[in-house]
């Protein structure tokens, strides 16, 4: 009989706790231990801090990397969006000689806005014969790969465009906050110049597509507003009065001699009348691809990252992305 994948959990907050309690539900993963800097968690029983109903697992979350030494097949890691900021955390995990699967935004598809550190990344995973990839709903699935998928049945693909709707009065609160949730327009714009209101990943998910479909996009721009409540409008977590930002508009473009390739809009706020996801391509033939309810991020994420787990160990050593990968679903009964 093989032996279960051995995984380890690096981050766990509340993406990183769904996280192990996904993996947790597959027969054919071992977690072996989880890693935290935050002192109210560094300690304390994993399962616990994850929230699990079966709670104690008898996992330790550790405060530092050493638990990396125990020979984990993945690590599956999220603690960030911006790539710079965890490519020490990443070369740490590759040195263990442990595949990663990551939830970093700016990974899904580095590139474009950092070939260096992708280049390095690549260079790195190859040298201890391992691969790692950033994936999730979004980027990840919804505004690059699932498109990049419908185009397998077209026969030419002139241009893209998605339309991401999200109702974030149903995810958690630090994407509420992520949002810019209950802010006065003066501060939402005062936190979107200071980088700090953001979905993180468009330019990525363009970029991919771009490449995809073999799209030379000289220019890529992105804009960000508040959506400005009309109503009073109540979260399990805030209230957000009239006038102020329920959330983001965020469009993302994708130029090509002037002219726009690829536009990727994402409407993310509380309130928000009907989610839905919307993926439509101009060429030989048309194709719309409608999800009503949209791809519920939360549960999404987590699916597309331990889904991945599989796929990322069976992959040649190197920095991948979700469109190199055969992603699918990975059976709560398969075994090791």
């Amino acid at each position: 009989m093989r032996k279960k994948i051995r995984a380890i959990q690096y981050g766990v907050g509340p993406v990183g706790s769904s996280l192990a309690r996904l993996m947790r539900k597959k027969q054919a993963i071992e977690l072996i231990g989880a890693i935290d800097t935050d002192p109210a968690k560094a300690g304390r029983d994993l399962g616990e801090v994850a929230g699990a109903s079966d709670a104690p697992w008898g996992i330790e979350i550790s405060a530092d990397t050493d638990i990396l030494s125990e020979a984990a097949d993945v690590v599956v890691h999220s603690t960030s969006s911006h790539l710079p900021a965890v490519m020490d955390q990443l070369g740490e995990c590759l040195a263990a000689e442990s595949c990663v699967v990551s939830t970093c935004e700016e990974l899904a598809y580095p590139y474009r806005k950092y070939p260096d550190l992708a280049a390095r990344l690549d260079e790195e995973a190859k040298s201890w014969g391992v691969a790692l990839v950033g994936t999730g709903v979004n980027p990840g699935f919804v505004m690059d790969k699932l498109v990049l998928t419908l185009g397998a049945a077209a026969q030419r693909v002139d241009s893209v465009r998605v339309t991401r709707i999200v109702d974030a009065s149903r995810r958690r609160l630090p994407l509420q906050k992520k949002v810019g949730a209950d802010l006065s327009p003066e501060d939402f714009k005062q936190q979107v110049t200071a980088g700090i209101i953001k979905h993180h990943g468009l330019p990525e998910s363009i970029a991919m597509v771009a490449d995809g479909f073999g799209f030379a996009i000289e220019e890529i721009t992105e804009v960000i507003e508040p959506v400005i409540a009309r109503e009073a409008f109540r979260t399990e977590f805030l209230q957000v009065g009239p006038g102020r930002a329920a959330g983001v508009h965020q469009i993302a473009r994708g130029i090509s001699k002037g002219k726009e390739k690829i536009v990727m809009e994402l409407q993310m706020y509380v309130g928000a009348p009907e989610s839905n996801d919307t993926i439509e391509l101009r060429g030989e033939p048309n194709l719309v691809l409608t999800i009503p309810g949209g791809t519920h991020g939360d549960i999404a994420t987590a699916a597309l990252v331990v889904n991945a787990i599989p796929t990322i160990l069976a992959a040649p050593a190197g920095l991948k992305t979700s469109r190199d990968l055969p992603l699918c679903f990975f059976p709560p009964a398969a075994k090791p």
